[in-house]
């Protein structure tokens, strides 16, 4: 349990760890790729020591030294690999594809969470390429079977940066030309990595495909990520100003910067620039008033890590917002769904949960409370912003969930 007291006005300049996402690909693209990387800037939280640990397992060389990480690839991978995901969907859905195109067996699992997240998903778009995945009941843990793959064309009903990543990956060790079609762009760090690894691979709006290709290991300067960045922009918004340093704004990825266009709250982008393909920049958060939005299925894969938090903050906004078409929250580390709601309502908010959303009416000022994290790390950090931001402050269940994504959240955080 961690105790959260209330703050006033609040000021600070942070730097904050590099982007999740992007350090998952880096590691497990390059360990699959010929020679040599170095990863600048890493995050080196639980998730993505996870992919570390798999790559390993694989036959790459990984090395972490801080924020750094070497990564060797390797030419040949290891059958009968037992491949330890931990908590992370991102290592096991991605890795599923990535293993699925390398011709060797292996079994994917993770912890009781990860256990319980749906992986038919993935498994059933990369049969279409010939690939065989034998699941769970649907779930981890996952058999990859030695398979030959082809190209072929494959349809997702829902966006999922997730399995349109698995299917490229397996993808470019395919014969013949792989296409993934979502109906709304989700981010795309995974396609931006290819290229700049030499992969054969065209962007036609919504449209992905790759070629077989042999892939070159390149070195990754991490930028932070924006959805570690969220939080304390959120905490500028409520309380007074903070500037978030090297931040990536890949345009995929910026939706929180859509949710706060339609929120009021005021920010600068200071000293743009572009880094390893990615945008990134400074952002610096002024305290606003706040009036309710209305968020679709079409905003939704552009901010669905940090969802919980916009919620959070139309909680403190002027009138009723609603959010819809999130659904894709209920499989995630917690039903973020119900969750999230909880939070809410346990700090004097008032937040009712909808099949794929909520509905939220604001109020000027929220009273405080007690929350469980559920485990769930974008539960908690939420949870903390929403305590400092109370009148009276409360406490966190679990908190060391942070950890996944970010070991020094509290730290950061002065709490």
């Amino acid at each position: 349990m961690r105790s959260i007291k209330p703050i006033g006005r609040f000021e600070a300049e942070f730097s904050l760890p590099g982007d999740k996402s992007i350090t998952h690909r880096a590691v497990m693209l390059n360990g699959g790729a010929e020679g040599e990387a170095l990863i600048r800037n890493a995050l080196t939280g639980e998730d993505c020591l996870s992919t570390c640990a798999c790559m390993r397992a694989l036959g790459a060389s990984v090395e972490v030294d801080g924020t750094d990480i070497r990564v060797v690839g390797t030419p040949s991978f290891r059958q009968g690999a037992r491949l330890n995901c931990g908590n992370s969907g991102t290592t096991i859905r991605l890795l599923t594809g990535f293993v699925a195109g390398k011709e060797i067996e292996a079994t994917l699992y993770g912890d009781e969470s990860l256990s319980s997240r749906p992986m038919n998903r993935v498994a059933k778009p990369l049969s279409l390429l010939g690939a065989e995945i034998q699941t769970t009941d649907g779930h981890a843990p996952v058999r990859v079977f030695p398979k030959k793959l082809h190209g072929a064309e494959v349809i997702l009903p829902i966006a999922s940066a997730q399995v349109k990543s698995a299917v490229l990956l397996a993808g470019v060790s395919a014969e013949g030309k792989t296409s993934v079609v979502e109906p709304i762009l989700s981010r795309d760090h995974t396609e931006r990595m290819l290229v700049s690894m030499g992969a054969k691979i065209a962007v036609d709006g919504n449209r992905v495909t790759v070629e077989k290709s042999k892939l070159r290991c390149v070195d990754v300067r991490v930028p932070a990520d924006i959805s570690s960045a969220a939080y304390f922009m959120a905490l500028g918004a409520l309380k007074g100003k903070t500037l978030c340093k090297g931040v990536g704004i890949n345009p995929t990825r910026t939706g929180i910067l859509t949710a706060f266009d339609r929120l009021g709250i005021s920010y600068q982008l200071l000293n743009k620039r572009t880094e390893g393909g990615e945008e990134t920049a400074d952002i610096l958060v002024e305290k606003s008033d706040m009036r309710a939005v209305e968020l679709t299925q079409a905003d939704v894969p552009s901010m669905i890590d940090e969802l919980p938090l916009v919620a959070l903050l139309c909680a403190f906004a002027e009138g009723e917002s609603r959010i819809t078409g999130a659904k894709e929250l209920r499989v995630k580390e917690s039903d973020r769904i119900r969750t999230t709601a909880e939070l809410i309502n346990n700090i004097g908010g008032d937040c009712t949960e909808t099949e794929d959303g909520f509905i939220i009416r604001g109020k000027k000022n929220l009273a405080g409370g007690t929350v469980d994290s559920y485990l769930d790390h974008r539960i908690a950090m939420t949870a903390a912003i929403g305590l400092l931001a109370s009148e009276n402050g409360g406490s966190i269940a679990r908190p060391e969930c942070c950890a996944i994504s970010f070991p020094d959240f509290f730290e950061k955080l002065g709490v």
